[in-house]
């Protein structure tokens, strides 16, 4: 290659890394959007808007959470990806909605992968696998042992066909031959209304709603799924110290559009780390029952992401269930 056209490359390549980092110093200079793919008032809401609030005043801009919900996670999602990738347009969401929804859909119209980039894991936790208090089953082998001695005479309830729930109970089935059906319901205080009326024996719920109930002794939780035990529930083990090595854990994070220059990506991901930190948020956290994650760096968030789809995917594949759009 002649010296000359070795010289233009390279000063192309310069003149565009610095132009990266220009960008990265100098934003941001306008307001920030936040998409949430979920409802206002909704547990994935309320984080977003501390984050929001939060990351804004880190930031010295203000930045605007913006609820597009629907279609599982879907069309909030869809409007980052199509977004300009300057460090404007963020995405605050969930690991249902991320790992969950795609493995589960018969189509989704983007790859998690591939058209969104990770900036930071904001939050993680398990959910619940809670019993009515006429229940006899005090823990996970005991409550396997009980639904086999009598196939089919019981129920589990969750949130939706296709929820965490549902597929933890579905995997625990196929692990140990349990007969059980699911009944889903549309609204988790429904769920936990006829568990503490005995109308329903079984269920799971999020790390948060049940925590009345639980402290007030009108229902009991037997086990939760993850790697780690919840902050307020300490005494609940998880499904893996019973024996079944189910270790999924739920998260909360901010992505990007494709493309997003490195250097703003670093600057948000050094940010929210600093944020999680901070005492007053991690005691906002704890206060839902959800525990403050460890330090990722983008990359290492996109392996977790990545590895929980996978794992997903395998047992959508062994349960056979799947969900239309």
């Amino acid at each position: 290659m002649p010296a000359t056209r070795r010289a233009a490359i390279a000063a192309a390549v310069f003149m565009s890394a610095s132009l990266v980092f220009a960008q990265g110093d100098t934003w941001p200079s306008r307001p920030i959007t936040m998409i949430v793919p979920s409802s206002a008032g909704s547990g994935t809401d309320l984080m977003a808007r501390e984050m929001a609030h939060r990351l804004g005043m880190a930031l010295g801009q203000s930045i605007v959470v913006e609820n597009k919900a629907g279609g599982s996670g879907i069309i909030g999602t869809q409007a980052v990806v199509r977004a300009a990738a300057d460090g404007y347009t963020l995405l605050y969401t969930n690991a249902t909605n991320m790992v969950m929804a795609p493995a589960l859909m018969k189509s989704v119209p983007y790859d998690v992968t591939k058209d969104l980039a990770p900036v930071a894991q904001t939050a993680a936790g398990g959910v619940f696998l809670l019993v009515s208090n006429d229940l006899p089953a005090r823990n996970l082998k005991e409550l396997v042992e009980l639904v086999k001695s009598s196939p089919g005479k019981f129920t589990f309830g969750s949130w939706a066909v296709g929820s965490s729930g549902h597929m933890t109970m579905e995997w625990l089935k196929r692990q140990t031959g349990m007969k059980i059906d699911h009944v889903p319901y549309r609204q988790v205080p429904q769920l936990l209304t006829e568990l503490t009326t005995g109308t329903l024996k079984i269920g799971f719920a999020d790390p948060a709603a049940p925590l009345p109930f639980m402290e007030s002794g009108r229902l009991r939780a037997i086990a939760v799924t993850g790697t780690v035990r919840l902050p307020r529930a300490a005494s609940v083990p998880t499904f893996a110290e019973q024996g079944y090595a189910f270790e999924p854990v739920g998260w909360f994070g901010v992505f990007a559009p494709p493309g997003t220059p490195a250097a703003i990506v670093q600057r948000l991901n050094t940010e929210i780390n600093k944020i999680q930190q901070q005492p007053d948020m991690v005691a906002k956290v704890t206060a839902m029952n959800i525990a403050p994650p460890p330090t990722k760096s983008p990359d290492a968030f996109r392996s977790m992401m990545i590895q929980d789809l996978q794992m997903w995917k395998r047992i959508v594949a062994d349960t056979g269930i799947t969900v239309d759009n």
